[in-house]
């Protein structure tokens, strides 16, 4: 098949995304953060529910809700009360996945120099999560607390459509599990109502090229080894999958 310039911008803008961990401090218009929502809130969502409400933080109000996450992550006592809302990660890790998560952290850190005596080091880089990373934006994503799994999945196809449009302006974002475990700050700091539940944050900026941690890019399994094709479909050799 011919590839057309359509497919080739749309693949580029997928494969071309990564998890960005060092941002310029150049700033983003709220026109261009606008049409990225807009973009992707043509995500699919069973019956239309559309169950996305996004926090876009800049200025004041970003730096304010940073510095309250990371004087309660460095400070033991604070940190100790802070609990996930729900379990993002298996509670019990297995093969392959616990070795793939192994293999990027190390990976991350072998870039940054940092060793697995270097507790004091690794955290730091873990706090700079609360900082998005130096990204001049922001985002709480949330999500009401009577939508079920379904809607779980809708809300990750969103999310995807805010990395690829980012990236189809030349922008580039990092998906934030880790705010997850202060969602009590992050409700007092927003004024969230009762009813809604922090799902995740996400940085949104320009890449800074000269940090040695946006070198990092994630390995990917062959489609041999994680699709199964059944049936004679045109052009596919079942016995090759």
């Amino acid at each position: 098949m011919i590839s057309s310039p359509e497919q080739q911008a749309v693949d580029a803008a997928i494969t071309s995304r990564r998890s960005i961990r060092a941002f310029l401090s150049t700033s983003i218009e709220r026109a261009d953060i606008a049409a990225i929502l807009e973009v992707a809130s043509r995500a699919p969502s069973g019956t239309n529910t559309q169950p996305w409400k996004v926090y876009v933080l800049t200025g004041a109000a970003r730096d304010a809700l940073c510095a309250r996450i990371t004087e309660a992550y460095r400070d033991p006592e604070q940190n100790r009360r802070h609990q996930e809302e729900y379990a993002y990660y298996p509670r019990e890790w297995k093969s392959p996945y616990i070795d793939r998560r192994r293999k990027v952290g190390w990976d991350l850190y072998a870039l940054l120099g940092l060793t697995r005596d270097n507790k004091e080091g690794m955290a730091a880089q873990h706090a700079r999560n609360f900082n998005f990373f130096d990204a001049p934006v922001g985002m709480i994503f949330t999500i009401d607390r009577v939508m079920e799994q379904g809607s779980w999945l809708d809300y990750g196809m969103f999310l995807q459509g805010i990395m690829i449009a980012a990236r189809a302006r030349g922008l580039d974002t990092c998906p934030q599990a880790a705010f997850t475990q202060f969602h009590a700050i992050i409700a007092e700091q927003l004024s969230l109502p009762d009813n809604e539940m922090v799902v995740c944050g996400m940085a949104l900026g320009v890449a800074d090229p000269a940090r040695i941690e946006n070198a990092l890019v994630t390995e990917r399994e062959p489609v041999e080894r994680f699709a199964t094709f059944v049936g004679d479909a045109p052009g596919i050799v079942n016995d090759a999958y």
